[in-house]
C-alpha cells in the first residue's frame, strides 16, 4: 500500500501522478484565487461563507497531501526539512493559527508548490540544462555580482558629491544615494529622484552607459552556457 501511494504522490509519469499532481496544482490555484477575492472590500456575508468553505477544503486536502508526503518519504525528516516541505506546512500553517495570530498572507506561498510541475518528464531535460549552466557560469555570475556592487558603491558615492548640496533632502547620504544608483545602473529610471546639477547629469550619462552593460551582461552568460550544456548533453548522448 505504501509503494502504490508512493507512486501516486511522488512518481509524476504515471498516469495517477499526473492527475494527482494536476488536482493540487489546480487546487492551488483556486486557493490563491479564493484568497484574493477575500480581500474585495464589498464581499456579502453569503461570499464570505463560501470562501471560508473552500478554505477549510483546500486546507484538508493540503493537511493530508502533507501527511501523505511524509509517509511515503524514504527520509521523512529530510522532506519536512526540505525547501518543498516547509512550503507545504506554510501552506496549512496560517489555518490552524489564525485563532492565535494573524498570517493568512502567508498563503500566497502555496505560489511555490507549482513548481513541482517541473519534475514532470517533458521539464527534466530543461532543468538538466539549467543545472549544467549554472556550474559552467558559476564563477563568472559571482565576478559580475562582486563588480556590480562596486559599481553601485562608485555611483552611490559620485551622485552623493555631486548632488548633495543642490538637493540635500534626498542625497543627504552614500546610503540614500544607493536607491538612485540602483535603479540608474538597472536602467529602470523610476524618475522619483533625478539629478539637477549639471556635474550629477554629466556623472548620470556615463553610469546609464554602464548599466546597459550590467543588464546585458548576465544575458549573454546564460545564453552561453545554455549553449555549452547543450553540447555536454550531447557528448553524454555520443
Amino acid at each position: 500500500m505504501k509503494k502504490k501511494i508512493r507512486r501516486i504522490v511522488e512518481d509524476n509519469t504515471s498516469k495517477r501522478g499526473k492527475i494527482f499532481d494536476y488536482f493540487i496544482q489546480t487546487l492551488i490555484i483556486l486557493s490563491l484565487i479564493s484568497f484574493s477575492i477575500e480581500t474585495l472590500p464589498n464581499n456579502s456575508i453569503r461570499t464570505i461563507k463560501l470562501l471560508n468553505v473552500f478554505e477549510t477544503i483546500c486546507v484538508i486536502i493540503f493537511s493530508l497531501e502533507y501527511l501523505l508526503r511524509i509517509y511515503v518519504s524514504k527520509k521523512p525528516l529530510k522532506y519536512i526539512f526540505s525547501f518543498y516541505g516547509f512550503i507545504d506546512l506554510i501552506a496549512v500553517l496560517p489555518f490552524y493559527l489564525q485563532g492565535a495570530l494573524d498570517l493568512r498572507a502567508i498563503r500566497v506561498f502555496r505560489i511555490f508548490r507549482i513548481f513541482r510541475s517541473l519534475k514532470l518528464i517533458r521539464y527534466n531535460k530543461a532543468l538538466h540544462r539549467f543545472h549544467i549552466a549554472a556550474g559552467i557560469v558559476k564563477e563568472e555570475v559571482a565576478l559580475f555580482l562582486i563588480v556590480t556592487c562596486i559599481f553601485i558603491f562608485f555611483a552611490s558615492a559620485g551622485i552623493y558629491y555631486f548632488e548633495n548640496e543642490a538637493q540635500p533632502e534626498v542625497f543627504s547620504s552614500i546610503f540614500h544615494s544607493a536607491w538612485w544608483a540602483i535603479v540608474t545602473l538597472t536602467t529602470v529610471g523610476y524618475g522619483d529622484v533625478y539629478p539637477i546639477t549639471v556635474g550629477g547629469k554629466i556623472f548620470t550619462f556615463f553610469i546609464l552607459l554602464i548599466g546597459v552593460g550590467i543588464v546585458t551582461i548576465p544575458a549573454g552568460l546564460v545564453a552561453t552556457a545554455l549553449s555549452k550544456a547543450r553540447e555536454i548533453e550531447d557528448k553524454q548522448k555520443e
